[in-house]
């Protein structure tokens, strides 16, 4: 892949569970350009998402069990930090999200406007509906998303993509061993994130719902949902003497 012209090194992972029918297209809508290496972290699949990702010559790293949704991710980024990765930009492997504008997602970020950039399916209610987004995860995208912006005082449109980049710095800083190895790992990291004074930026993606896109069922979703609430009420607490572990930030801010 070519190195990127700004001398950052940009490196992709792929937190993959069973993905053997979207991982290839997935991969090849990722601008070469844009970055420098992809990594692929398998949850211990039962299908040929690792054999496929070993012919795309991918650096493949295997879990021998189901470490979760946040498990994977943890390896996902302590595998780029350890190739000395400047930015890591997180991309399912469902080819829900628009590989393609990688570029865009982490030019922000190579440019010092944000420390994370997130990659936002809500541009519109009629487009997200209209790519698949089944109404009950958009109400619910929406209800949590406005409850978010409230707490921690910004104005994102979405919080719960699978689609996002970030510095090296933040990742470093964060205790990412403190979050969850399930799916509210991904609100975690933010509202972290956020309570350590990193920023957070955003583009508009588009929506892709198909049958082999990942997708957490209504229970799951409404066990995340409140996952997310809890997260919410920590961020709060703290303020008011309470210690949580995902807010015990590592060193000093290299933002400072």
């Amino acid at each position: 892949m070519t190195k990127n012209t700004k001398e950052k090194k940009v490196v992709v992972v792929m937190p993959a569970y069973n993905a053997e029918k979207t991982i290839k297209k997935t991969y090849n809508d990722i601008p070469q350009d844009a970055v420098d290496e992809v990594i692929v972290v398998d949850d211990d699949s039962a299908d040929s998402t690792v054999k496929i990702a070993k012919k795309l010559k991918l650096a493949v790293f295997v879990h021998d069990k189901n470490l979760g949704y946040g498990g994977n991710q943890k390896t996902c980024y302590r595998e780029a930090l350890r190739k000395n990765a400047d930015i890591i930009v997180m991309i399912h492997p469902d080819y829900q999200y628009d590989a393609t504008l990688t570029k865009y997602l982490v030019q922000p970020i190579i440019d010092g406007k944000f420390d994370i950039m997130l990659g936002s399916r809500i541009r519109s209610r009629k487009e997200a509906l209209s790519g698949g987004m089944p109404l009950y995860k958009y109400i619910s995208n929406r209800v949590l998303t406005l409850f978010e912006n409230i707490i921690l005082d910004l104005n994102l449109s979405e919080y719960h993509t699978g689609f996002r980049a970030f510095s090296s710095n933040v990742l470093k800083r964060l205790p990412l061993d403190k979050f969850s190895d399930d799916f509210v790992f991904d609100q975690e990291i933010l509202v972290s994130a956020h309570a350590a004074g990193f920023t957070i930026g955003e583009i508009a993606v588009p929506v892709r719902y198909f049958p082999e896109a990942s997708s957490i069922n209504f229970i799951r979703s409404t066990r995340y949902g409140i996952m997310i609430l809890y997260t919410l009420v920590k961020y709060l607490l703290k303020d008011y003497g309470m210690d949580f572990p995902i807010f015990h930030f590592k060193g000093k801010s290299e933002k400072n």
